[in-house]
């Protein structure tokens, strides 16, 4: 560890301050200071002390052009460690900079800083950064706006102008806490208290009147809505009283559009919308909500914000409310999703990997830990798990990037399976000891460029439900979903290798399955999990490790001269 850890560093991790950035060229270089430390904010008619970057909730946008480079400082003075991730950005070749703990780096102590160096590449719309620590991504993230390259524009009519909204959670409680409470007892975590727009919970929550978003729009023009989720549980249904939504972009890559109603946006998602404000000067409900369609706890509340018109009218006595499908109607998300393809124009070409050359099976399941004298508040009085191909991911108190790149002994083994330990209807009633996993640091090894598939199979085990799965590093094709077990046979007939949507994040159906195709070209170590935070403390994770290529450019960047300190206990 002391190779790396040999130089002292002074940061402060707690706000996010942007300073410097001013993009010149195509390639800049912008520089940005993150401060994160605690602060007090009023929700709910409770004041409580959250984490923030440079004091505000959520923490400040970096905007970049295609292809520029941030530097980015995080001073930590805050009163522990904690990482950031940057999700969505494949940092082509730069793993010592994506963020997970205990993955790619260990955390940043408190009273001290660290600098990332953020490499764009082919990304272009919106993406966001969150904290990678425990469950500190509730209150610390923001969004990442990347523009269109200079001399080049987006493919649709300029917008007149743009906004934000991000999705989140909020809990009376400390989140930390409350995950640390629910992995000690073993059994489900606390719901959220509410959902936010940009911070704020709205008016159809108690002590909220004052304080609910609120976007002002000017009527007759066109805007470009950058929509984040960053909720911590709950996949979202979205919508604006009557306004039509069209989706141009999803997870920073471009689609063709889609003109719809509302929206299904999973945790870790983003979508670029464009809205017209097209409808008499009034004021309008942005209204989200849980979109949960299996039988576990939920927050079933309404987060809203409105729009509105500039102008003098008089304000409406009630406010419309878009009309938002049920929470648990799986018809409906699917109806959204499956609209979903790539632009694949010549401007904005993709490239399907359609030789696959490794090809992984993964299941995807909620599991029992079995505790001691069945003392645990889980099913059964046993603990609650989560794992993929029936292993629930242990994580390491040294980086597996480090242990990776020193050749550390111990951290992790290479063997995380290509299939599951059995092969029974997964979609069905289980009735074997897969309800059990095996707890162990497995990780996936794929040689450079090799082409590749994964298939994600849900499961029926102790709760049946959708799960958001994300992989750092890279954006990969969704080739196809499905219902049902996997067929081998005749479920690849139906992919979509013509133009199927390029994504980092995307939801499994419950009791259903998703496939994926990707090239393994940026080398390095890269985490993929499920982004329903208390699945992923449940184990429901691993590490994809691509090998270095045959030449320098095509092998991972050397460290930088001082990562964070790893702890020795």
């Amino acid at each position: 560890m002391g190779k790396y850890n040999n130089m002292s560093w002074v940061l402060a991790f707690v706000g996010f301050m942007l300073l410097g950035g001013i993009c010149k060229a195509n390639g800049a270089i912008y520089n940005y200071d993150f401060v994160l430390r605690e602060e007090n904010f009023t929700k709910l008619c409770t004041t409580k002390s959250i984490l923030t970057v440079n004091g505000s909730f959520p923490g400040p946008t970096i905007t970049v052009r295609k292809g520029d480079t941030a530097f980015v400082n995080v001073h930590n003075q805050g009163l522990y460690g904690l990482t950031i991730h940057w999700h969505g950005v494949k940092n082509p070749r730069n793993p010592w900079s994506d963020g997970p703990e205990n993955i790619t780096q260990c955390p940043i102590p408190a009273g001290t800083n660290f600098t990332h160096e953020v490499i764009f590449s082919s990304e272009e719309g919106t993406l966001w950064w969150h904290a990678h620590s425990d469950w500190t991504r509730a209150t610390v993230h923001g969004a990442i706006i990347i523009l269109p390259a200079l001399n080049t524009s987006y493919p649709f009519v300029t917008p007149d102008a743009q906004e934000t909204l991000i999705l989140g959670s909020w809990f009376k409680g400390d989140v930390n806490e409350i995950i640390e409470e629910a992995l000690a007892t073993g059994g489900d975590p606390n719901i959220s208290d509410a959902f936010t727009i940009n911070g704020e919970p709205g008016d159809l929550y108690d002590c909220s009147n004052e304080t609910t978003y609120r976007w002002l729009v000017d009527y007759g023009k066109t805007y470009l809505l950058r929509v984040i989720n960053a909720v911590m549980n709950e996949e979202h249904f979205f919508a604006i009283a009557n306004h039509n939504l069209t989706v141009v972009a999803q997870d920073a890559a471009y689609i063709k559009p889609i003109t719809t109603s509302y929206v299904m946006i999973t945790p870790g998602q983003t979508m670029d919308i464009l809205v017209t404000a097209n409808q008499s000067p009034s004021h309008y409900y942005i209204a989200s909500t849980s979109f949960v369609d299996g039988d576990v706890a939920f927050n079933n509340s309404t987060t809203t914000a409105i729009l509105q018109y500039n102008g003098n009218y008089s304000a409406p006595s009630t406010i419309p409310l878009p009309n938002l499908p049920d929470h648990d109607d799986d018809t409906a998300a699917a109806n959204f999703t499956t609209q979903v393809r790539a632009l694949a124009s010549e401007e904005h070409p993709i490239s399907v990997p359609v030789n696959i050359s490794h090809r992984l099976f993964i299941t995807v399941s909620i599991n029992e830990r079995i505790c001691p004298n069945s003392s645990c508040d889980g099913p059964d009085n046993n603990a609650l798990a989560a794992s993929l191909n029936n292993i629930s991911f242990v994580t390491p108190s040294i980086d597996i990037l480090q242990a990776y790149y020193g050749g550390i002994n111990g951290v992790y083994t290479p063997n995380f399976p290509d299939k599951p330990p059995y092969f029974f209807n997964f979609t069905g009633l289980v009735q074997n000891n897969t309800i059990y996993p095996s707890f162990a640091t497995k990780v996936k090894m794929i040689k450079y460029g090799k082409e590749v598939e994964i298939i994600f199979q849900g499961t029926s085990m102790i709760a049946a439900e959708n799960h958001p799965m994300h992989l750092h590093g890279f954006s990969f094709y969704l080739v196809g979903t499905g219902s049902g077990n996997f067929n081998s046979t005749t479920s690849p007939k139906t992919y979509n290798l013509v133009d199927p949507p390029e994504v980092n994040t995307i939801g499994v159906p419950k009791k259903g399955w998703a496939a994926i195709r990707f090239v393994a070209d940026n080398p390095g170590v890269w985490y993929m999990h499920c982004h329903l935070e208390r699945h992923s403390s449940w184990g429901m994770n691993t590490v994809l490790i691509v090998r270095n290529g045959n030449t320098t450019e095509t092998s991972i960047l050397p460290p930088p001269a001082y990562m964070p300190p790893c702890s020795k206990s």
